[in-house]
């Protein structure tokens, strides 16, 4: 019989050993979020001292700050692509370290195979159960997908994350370096709501009934949505991300996915990060299944939760319903994500609903978010075509089976009333009737 602890022994190493099987011209994929692999990214420029260039990284959802990227003198070891800016890539784009890739998170992995496939995967793992399996814990957005397909798994071992349930284990044989580490798990902070985001919280609850399931986004906004959802019964999730708005519901008994139709009586998500209270509920807990993004997000996936309401939040609308959710103009603030996913599988489910919640003003209420026409060289990252309610602080204007001329009305009179005059001019303007 094999050994596993023999297996696990022949496999570990110091970090400057486990690092040294990565090559010049290696494409590398880095686990996202909480499973960032901060203890190898902090020491991996010094690759360079042993002659390594031309690495490529490929991330999402990462935001260490680390010297192959803070550092230009290594502008010609490392750059980097990923499919979700943070605060760290924004200002990595500025210095042309890094560019982003325009994706749907359910199947950004396979579409970016079109252009070159990563051959390392650069993640952290639980300790090593009895059986030989390690688990990815908080992220699975495409980490399974890359194990199954690079040609080296490179992991810290870190007994701070949790073992999470789903579709997170890997063997211990699959493996091909691990380096053990005790690297403190980052956190979210509980979000403070403000009133105008309590408003637009309770403005959204008001569409939600009960025995619903709900993809729930993570900000202000959500967190609010959250809260205002207290009064529910019978929620389900099935969600790409789970964060403490989503134990918050859990805790108070709202969510029991009970009513799903799909995986019923278990909360699906794709990644988690939020609290270390979040972390410890997740720890072993059955009800909890992290899955793959290529599956959670896939929208003829969503679309077999029955009454699945999808609920995204943006940076603008204009007055057809296109709406802006990563880019202010021309710069790319965050990403895609799997607003897209979820909107169309909510709209494709059997009473499903897609909603888009947003503050009405920015820039201390000098900017309205709804404005005649997108900011020029603004993406759409949803369409139009699949947008039921848009929601503001000051009401809901529904979008679904209405005309231009009904839903301009209809956003018109959720904007900041200050704005209003204005955007009816512009509208009569640009001939949007």
């Amino acid at each position: 019989m094999v050994n596993v602890q023999d297996i696990y022994n022949s496999k570990k190493g110091s970090v400057d050993e486990v690092l040294s099987v990565i090559e010049t011209g290696d494409m590398i994929v880095i686990a996202g979020s909480a499973n960032e692999p901060f203890t190898l990214l902090s020491n991996i420029h010094k690759l360079r001292d042993k002659g390594v260039t031309n690495l490529r990284f490929l991330s999402c959802l990462g935001d260490g700050k680390y010297e192959y990227l803070e550092n230009d003198d290594y502008k010609d070891f490392a750059f980097v692509d990923s499919f979700f800016y943070g605060s760290t890539l924004r200002d990595a784009f500025k210095r042309e370290r890094c560019s982003f890739i325009p994706s749907n998170l359910h199947d950004c992995a396979r579409r970016k195979g079109a252009t070159g496939q990563p051959n390392v995967y650069l993640g952290s793992a639980t300790p090593m159960d009895k059986h030989g399996y390690v688990r990815t814990s908080l992220s699975n957005l495409y980490d399974k997908y890359y194990m199954e397909t690079v040609d080296k798994i490179i992991l810290e071992i870190n007994p701070n994350l949790p073992v999470v349930e789903g579709d997170t284990e890997i063997h211990i044989s699959q493996v091909s370096r691990i380096v053990e580490v005790n690297t403190p798990i980052p956190e979210m902070p509980i979000l403070e709501v403000s009133e105008v985001e309590r408003a637009i919280g309770e403005n959204v609850a008001s569409l939600i009934n009960d025995g619903d399931t709900i993809q729930l986004g993570i900000g202000g906004i959500p967190t609010a949505v959250a809260y205002a959802l207290s009064d529910k019964k019978d929620l389900g999730i099935h969600t790409e991300m789970i964060h403490n708005g989503i134990l918050y519901l859990i805790e108070k008994g709202v969510v029991n996915n009970s009513k799903k139709t799909l995986h019923k009586g278990k909360t699906v998500g794709g990644f988690a990060f939020g609290s270390r209270e979040l972390y410890d509920f997740l720890d072993r807990n059955p009800s909890i299944l992290m899955l793959r993004g290529d599956y959670v997000n896939d929208p003829y996936v969503i679309a077999q939760n029955d009454n699945m309401v999808s609920i995204n939040t943006a940076l603008q609308v204009d007055l057809t319903g296109q709406v802006a959710s990563e880019t202010i103009g021309t710069m790319q603030y965050s990403g895609s994500g799997g607003q897209s996913d979820t909107a169309y599988g909510a709209i494709h489910a059997k009473n499903g609903r897609s909603i888009i919640a947003l503050k009405s003003t920015t820039k201390k209420g000098t900017i309205s978010t709804i404005n005649a026409c997108l900011a020029l060289g603004s993406a759409v990252t949803l369409s139009r075509n699949v947008v039921d309610y848009i929601v503001t602080e000051y009401g809901i204007a529904p979008m679904r089976g209405c005309s231009i001329k009904e839903r301009a009305e209809s956003l018109i009179n959720i904007a900041h009333p200050k704005f209003r005059e204005q955007l009816r001019e512009e509208a009569k303007k640009l001939n949007i009737r």
